[in-house]
C-alpha cells in the first residue's frame, strides 16, 4: 500500500499596515551584500541635484533577497503583458542624466 504524505497547506499570514506608513519614492537604489546579508538603500535623485538621500534601507538574507528578485520579475512579466514592454535605454542613461537602479 503506498502511502502518500500529506502535503502541508500554505500558511494564511495577515499583513498589517500601519497607518501611519508612508509610501517612498524611489528612482535610484544601492545594492550591497556581505556573506549574510544583502543590503538595498532606496534613494531619491533630483534633477541637478548632486546628492542622493536615502528613504529607506532594505536588510535582508540572500535566500528571501532570490525570492523578491523572482515575485519583482513574475510582477513585471505580468505587467508588461497587460500594459506593454517597459523600455530601458541599452547604455544607462548617459552623463546627462544619472537618475535609475545600479547593480
Amino acid at each position: 500500500m503506498n502511502k502518500e504524505k500529506p502535503q502541508p497547506q500554505p500558511m494564511q499570514i495577515s499583513i498589517e499596515l500601519p497607518a501611519e506608513l508612508e509610501a517612498v519614492y524611489s528612482n535610484f537604489a544601492m545594492i550591497t551584500h556581505s556573506a549574510s546579508e544583502i543590503v538595498i538603500d532606496f534613494a531619491r535623485i533630483l534633477p541637478n541635484v548632486p546628492k542622493a538621500k536615502v528613504y529607506a534601507r532594505v536588510i535582508m538574507t540572500p535566500i528571501n533577497a532570490k525570492l523578491l528578485h523572482r515575485a519583482l520579475g513574475d510582477n513585471l512579466s505580468k505587467f508588461e503583458a497587460q500594459f506593454g514592454e517597459i523600455k530601458t535605454p541599452e547604455h544607462g542613461f548617459g552623463e546627462e542624466r544619472p537618475i535609475g537602479f545600479k547593480h
